[in-house]
């Protein structure tokens, strides 16, 4: 079964539109929501009106946050670019218009995706139209996420989470709130499920919101949770501890939001690239495709560069994408794409900044905030080094306690 690179003919007409969505409603208001920090972006309620239209229609495949299911069997025969692919490239084109408003969308958050990827039908159901953000990290650790301490312990019919999170996407608009706790410290990450946490549930308490470098459109709150009881129901995948099977069920999350996020870092360092061309031909320097680099000028020359650094990670995270909707293991290809397009998306934004002076670094063109923007996508959902680490053990064929 191969992979073709061409962009899929039936999401064209979808990843058109998201472009156009990013152009005419995203860009004119990425600035005014930059410096209004932790405002809400009402102009975002008709594009998420137009997208719950589009899936209720079913009329858009991938219109809505998707998710890796493996309880399919692949038909080798068959080759499928489906919602996985349809989220990458729409996410890219939206993310060419802003990162932040685009992790703003309601019912778009990345506990949708972890509730797509590893809930059940029932859960599926019962939490369809729920804005969801998802609750991993703590004050204690960062990218370690076996490091878990936010205890659930079962009590009758309900679990008790008790714990803290910090940096949580969409914290305070969300509906609910995936939340990764631990059944027993003493188990390691066997133990650690994920759970679905309604707001206005006792003991779940929103207590700041944090100020940021970039994505400033996006809330991201510290949330706590005190003797907070939630239906056992509400645990994600097997509520058994297997201490073989490790907490690969909870981790299965990340080969869905990594190629995400690449997805992200792709569409913001490929809008710094399009506004960079065009400000180094204003400037007499024209980027010719047809003439070797070391032909050129330095500036052109450089863009040539960071344009093959970008289209690499394109195309790994096209391939990421490919491989779920094919239902094929991607771990190692997610991380491989978040790490790459993490990297490049860094690079490329700042690279642009420099490529175009004074004027990249002032707020008269959106360059300085982009690669602003773009840092966080080399650090949420696993950092750099934790991309490349896991990478590696792929590679080597070694587990984390082998390879830390």
């Amino acid at each position: 079964m191969a992979i073709n690179l061409e962009i899929p003919k039936k999401h064209r007409a979808l990843i058109d539109q998201a472009h156009q969505v990013a152009m005419n409603m995203l860009r004119p208001i990425s600035r005014k929501y930059d410096i209004a920090e932790h405002e809400y972006p009402k102009e975002l309620d008709i594009l998420a009106a137009m997208i719950d239209g589009l899936e209720e229609s079913g009329s858009s495949e991938g219109a809505g946050a998707a998710g890796v299911r493996r309880d399919g069997i692949a038909d080798d025969a068959t080759v499928k670019n489906g919602a996985n692919m349809a989220s990458v490239t729409s996410i890219a084109e939206m993310c060419w218009g802003d990162v932040g408003l685009m992790l703003s969308f309601p019912r778009q958050g990345l506990g949708n995706s972890a509730i797509a990827s590893v809930a059940n039908d029932e859960q599926l159901a019962r939490f369809k139209g729920k804005w969801a953000s998802m609750a991993i990290t703590e004050p204690a650790f960062g990218s370690d996420s076996a490091a878990v301490s936010t205890t659930a312990v079962l009590d009758g019919d309900e679990y008790v989470i008790n714990g803290e999170k910090i940096f949580v996407t969409s914290g305070e608009r969300s509906d609910c709130v995936v939340v990764w706790a631990t059944l027993d410290k003493s188990l390691g990450r066997a133990a650690i499920k994920s759970f679905v946490v309604e707001k206005g549930t006792p003991g779940l308490k929103v207590e700041r919101l944090e100020e940021k470098l970039g994505i400033r459109a996006s809330d991201t709150a510290v949330i706590t949770f005190t003797d907070c009881r939630v239906p056992k129901e509400n645990l994600m995948g097997s509520p058994e501890v297997n201490v073989e099977q490790g907490f690969a069920g909870a981790m299965a999350t990340f080969d869905n939001t990594r190629p995400l996020v690449a997805a992200m870092a792709i569409g913001c360092a490929q809008a710094s690239l399009d506004l960079t061309r065009d400000l180094l031909k204003e400037a007499g320097v024209v980027v010719d495709y047809d003439k070797p680099a070391n032909l050129q000028s330095a500036a052109a020359a450089r863009f040539l560069q960071l344009e093959a650094d970008w289209e690499g990670a394109r195309l790994l995270t096209l391939q990421a994408a490919w491989m779920a909707d094919n239902r094929k293991p991607n771990s190692l290809e997610a991380s491989m794409a978040k790490a790459k397009a993490g990297r490049v998306g860094t690079d490329v934004t700042l690279s642009c900044v420099e490529l175009c002076s004074s004027i990249g670094y002032s707020e008269a063109e959106l360059l300085e905030k982009w690669s602003r923007d773009s840092k966080i996508l080399d650090i949420f959902e696993g950092t750099q080094q934790i991309q490349q680490l896991i990478v590696a053990r792929r590679v080597l064929g070694l587990s984390s306690a082998e390879l830390k």
